[in-house]
């Protein structure tokens, strides 16, 4: 059976760092947000309703998500898969639940990042891009080279970045005691080396 791993996590923990290492295994990485724009963008039944939502500037059902979700995963049906940024909420993760048996699946396991909020509030109040080239710097980490002029995302900055933490340990704590209680959650610290995580990941998959 192909597997099903969900990542957990709040905004710069490393997710889509770690989803990055797991393609080149094999998975296929399944973010909502892509698969929204992708749907719209191929004009799909179920993208067209989606697009009425998203240029009302409201926000897209779960239902609607749910189906777009599993349309994608039809077209993967013997891929290993990670979902980031999916489930979002219990009803999403019930529902998730009731869908992939019926393509043959199942959550084999969740990855829940731990990370402290101020750290995450450093790693992305500290991004800087490169307008012309799109490349992405880091004040401490990776400095831009002297010669090129960086701008910095509205939502890089420290009160936005705050924010979209409350809205994520709102919305995600039900979440990890849901998993918890599936014996689903496997929690790593997202502190250490990106190395170290992607090792720990790759011993609890395998």
């Amino acid at each position: 059976m192909a597997k099903t791993i969900i990542f957990l996590g709040p905004p710069g923990a490393g997710k889509g760092t770690q989803a990055q290492n797991l393609t080149e295994k094999g998975f296929i990485q399944i973010s909502t947000g892509d698969i929204l724009r992708e749907a719209v963008r191929n004009e799909t039944e179920l993208g067209k309703k989606a697009k009425e939502y998203m240029d009302a500037g409201k926000l897209v059902p779960d239902e609607l998500i749910v189906s777009i979700i599993k349309e994608k995963l039809k077209e993967l049906e013997n891929k290993d898969i990670i979902l980031d940024g999916f489930p979002r909420t219990i009803p999403q993760a019930e529902a998730l639940d009731k869908m992939l048996p019926e393509l043959g699946r199942k959550v084999d396991v969740v990855i829940l990042f731990e990370i402290e909020d101020d750290e995450v509030v450093n790693r992305l109040s500290g991004r800087r891009i490169d307008p012309k080239t799109g490349k992405v710097y880091h004040v401490v980490y990776n400095p831009p080279p002297e010669n090129v002029d960086v701008i910095q995302r509205d939502d890089d900055k420290e009160e936005v970045i705050r924010k979209r933490l409350e809205v994520y340990h709102q919305q995600t704590a039900p979440l990890v005691e849901y998993y918890k209680e599936k014996n689903k959650l496997f929690p790593i610290n997202a502190s250490e080396s990106p190395d170290i995580i992607y090792k720990t990941i790759l011993s609890v998959i395998e």
